[in-house]
């Protein structure tokens, strides 16, 4: 089977799906990435044949505030229009365009994409191919029974509360969607589909044949009517390529001995005064073995500032070995590392309130598997208290085991083999299997 991946230039939408493109690759399918320029050199070393974006705009962490320095001074509902217009809907013709020239040369049988990739309706309902979806964040299809997203808002107890939930999100819908739905729309238009009327978040889970939701229930907020194309998968682990280090420092190690594995992401680690610093400055005076993966930013200047035989500072570790003994995780509320600790049953201390980070923090805090701080740079203070209590609740260690165990339950891979064998092949013509 021919199988073109595609996802946006941003790690969060490509790393949770390199291991199930490797394991269709090994698999036998004919596997490629349509993707941005600077993920050439990571798909060499995955083996899959790199399609580079030709129209459309590589945006990203690197490339953000070269394109859009204006960026920078907004906040709140005007950050959420602003990335939604520029960062979601400018590129979806883009996409679809050059997906359009990719099939000339590869006429694939099937496209898988992360939910973000807004061309996804156009390939499958013009082109008429059929197009995977991967949700990499918590559920965003609208609901009254949840909180308007990126509100950073735990589901309302009360009926006042919830009609005030769907007060905000109507706001929002009208005040901060409202012009990237129209320009989506025009789009559409262009295409001869007809345009979305409703809320453009349900807009993600309408435009797949499927959609495999990265994690399970009992970490989402429940909803009566779930959209029915929509189906958990569990962890969608990166594949690993055996190049991360993992500490010496974990060798022997007293069984008693605290670990605390620290990380401030891949995108937002620009100024690591936001997390990193004051979590080893609240963390390093207590004897615990603080263990940090930078991704490449500032990691010589930190190991100068703090030389203590307690710090561990690398760009990077292999957070699955270093979370298989870790006793907490200091984040920024990455989805995907949020997860991994969770399959690890580690529980979290959550910074990180933009780019939808408020939303995964408060995950953590409803479903009381850490502590969601409410802070993008929490004070060392702060940081320490949290990780005591972690440390010393034992409620917080066993709901992240009650999610462990039950993603455990569930085999991503297995999942989406079955699905291509029963809906993808049987309906495919037979040279194309």
């Amino acid at each position: 089977m021919r199988i073109l991946f595609a996802s946006l230039a941003a790690d969060g939408h490509f790393n949770p799906l390199t291991g199930v493109a490797v394991h269709l690759r090994d698999a036998g399918h004919d596997v490629r990435w349509y993707t941005g320029a600077s993920y050439a050199g990571r798909l060499k070393k995955l083996g899959i044949p790199h399609l580079p974006f030709e129209r459309a705009l590589e945006i990203n962490a690197e490339t953000l505030p070269q394109l859009y320095p204006e960026r920078a001074r907004l906040r709140g509902p005007a950050l959420i229009r602003f990335d939604f217009e520029h960062v979601f809907v400018v590129n979806a013709e883009a996409y679809f365009e050059d997906v359009r020239d990719i099939d000339h040369e590869f006429p694939f049988d099937v496209m898988m994409a992360d939910a973000g990739f807004m061309a996804a309706r156009l390939v499958r309902d013009v082109m008429s191919k059929h197009v995977v979806g991967f949700g990499l964040l918590p559920i965003l299809a609208t609901s009254p029974d949840v909180p308007p997203n990126f509100s950073g808002l735990r589901p309302a107890r009360t009926a006042a509360g919830r009609l005030v939930h769907r007060a905000m999100g109507t706001a929002m819908d009208r005040m901060v969607l409202a012009h990237g739905r129209k320009l989506y729309n025009q789009v559409l238009a262009r295409h001869g589909l007809a345009p979305v009327t409703g809320s453009v978040f349900d807009e993600f889970y309408g435009y797949h044949d499927v959609l495999f939701q990265n994690g399970v229930p009992g970490f989402e907020y429940p909803r009566r009517r779930p959209s029915p194309n929509l189906h958990f998968a569990g962890l969608l682990a990166p594949h690993r390529n055996g190049m991360a280090p993992v500490p010496v420092q974990l060798d022997g190690i007293a069984p008693d001995r605290k670990v605390i594995l620290v990380s401030q992401g891949t995108i937002d680690n620009h100024d690591p005064g936001k997390l990193i610093v004051p979590a080893l400055e609240a963390l390093l005076p207590t004897g615990a073995l603080v263990i940090v993966g930078t991704g490449h930013r500032n990691t010589e200047e930190l190991r100068r500032r703090f030389p203590a035989d307690n710090a561990v500072i690398e760009d990077y570790v292999d957070f699955e070995s270093v979370l298989e003994r870790a006793d907490a995780f200091v984040c920024n509320g990455g989805y995907g590392s949020t997860l991994l600790s969770l399959s690890k049953g580690v529980p979290l201390v959550a910074a990180g309130v933009m780019e939808g980070k408020n939303d995964i923090n408060a995950h953590v805090e409803h479903f009381g598997v850490g502590i969601n701080l409410h802070a993008e740079a929490p004070s060392p203070e702060r940081i320490r208290a949290a990780v005591e209590r972690v440390l010393s609740e034992p409620s917080f260690r066993r709901r992240a085991g009650e999610i462990r165990d039950e993603l455990a339950t569930y085999r991503p891979l297995e999942i989406i083999d079955q699905y291509l064998a029963m809906a993808v092949e049987r309906s495919a013509p037979a040279q194309s299997a």
